[in-house]
């Protein structure tokens, strides 16, 4: 009889031990290459998220649009296909318009103005009120690099820009500096891109300095001219589904290493940008520093938040933020 109890209580035993060992397969999907930093450091948070819930959850990093292109996996957060994102404001914004007031031109003044924004009571009520319109949850923010432009005529202000053919991604926000100063936008596809200003398409691109140098825009462009008009930025979101089916100690811990994530990705770039002035000035280039004021100011004086969709308050707030 003994003996019969002791394989059952063994049987117990083994049957714990092999649900304890059950794990959680989660997806976590972005466009960018394994080379970025942005996928470097979300494999990271993925692992570490793993030690710290003791292999309860095992997360796997989909880079390069394998699960779909940037609106795919932000409907994926709906559908249930992906669990975890990395994805910008301006898709955000399809969700709750107000959120995009960050891709407004000259919204932040640098990388450590959007860290500090991302740390403030109106960076909580804009993801709190995401978070109440889809239920899926923004637990991060990281620098993705400050966009400028590329030209191949030389541009001092913001009325030089008057009739430069430029490609701009078909965005609203992020044609309102070019439109504003008179520009002619095209929105040709990225990937076209490098072509289109070696054939003379368009004479003119706009891009963080990392992208110009990984896209390789350099080699047919004569000058980058730093209008720094918008500071963008990519949120690290989780689908509401999966945001509720994590323990309250698990919200936590994953938060926290998605923030310390985004703050060594954000690092990564700002130390890149820092070299890549030198090196384009290197490889022949004309790298011009504009008054960005002038830009600031006909873009305020000629786009109205409203068109957007955006609160003029929520980004008053941000500017008083120092």
């Amino acid at each position: 009889m003994m003996h019969w109890k002791k394989l059952l209580l063994a049987a117990a035993v083994l049957g714990l031990a092999g649900s304890a060992q059950a794990q959680t397969k989660l997806k976590w999907a972005h466009v960018y290459e394994t080379s970025e930093p942005f996928h470097k450091w979300s494999v990271w948070a993925a692992n570490e998220f793993g030690k710290r819930t003791n292999g309860k959850y095992q997360i796997d990093v989909y880079p390069a649009s394998q699960l779909g292109k940037e609106s795919d996996i932000n409907q994926g957060l709906t559908l249930g296909t992906v669990d975890i994102i990395i994805s910008g404001s301006s898709f955000a914004s399809r969700a709750y318009q107000p959120i995009g007031v960050t891709y407004y031109p000259y919204t932040f003044r640098d990388a450590d103005h959007l860290v500090k924004y991302t740390k403030s009571d109106v960076y909580k009520s804009l993801t709190g009120a995401y978070a109440e319109k889809t239920g899926n949850q923004i637990v991060a923010t990281t620098y993705y690099g400050t966009r400028h432009t590329t030209s191949n005529k030389p541009i001092n202000s913001c009325a030089d820009m008057k009739g430069l053919k430029i490609r701009v991604p078909d965005v609203a926000a992020y044609l309102a500096m070019p439109r504003a100063c008179g520009a002619n936008t095209a929105p040709i596809a990225f990937a076209e891109v490098y072509l289109a200003l070696q054939n003379g398409t368009v004479e003119a691109q706009e891009n963080p300095l990392t992208t110009i140098e990984a896209k390789k825009f350099y080699e047919v462009q004569k000058y980058i001219v730093l209008t720094g008009h918008i500071v963008d930025h990519l949120n690290t979101v989780v689908s509401g589904k999966q945001w509720k089916a994590f323990t309250a100690d698990e919200r936590k811990i994953f938060s926290d290493l998605a923030q310390e994530a985004a703050q060594k990705a954000g690092a990564d770039i700002v130390a890149r940008e820092a070299e890549l002035v030198d090196i384009f000035k290197k490889k022949g280039l004309t790298v011009t520093d504009v008054n960005r004021d002038d830009f600031r100011s006909t873009v305020l004086k000629t786009v109205k938040f409203e068109d957007f969709g955006y609160r003029k308050a929520d980004w008053d707030r941000i500017q008083e933020i120092k």
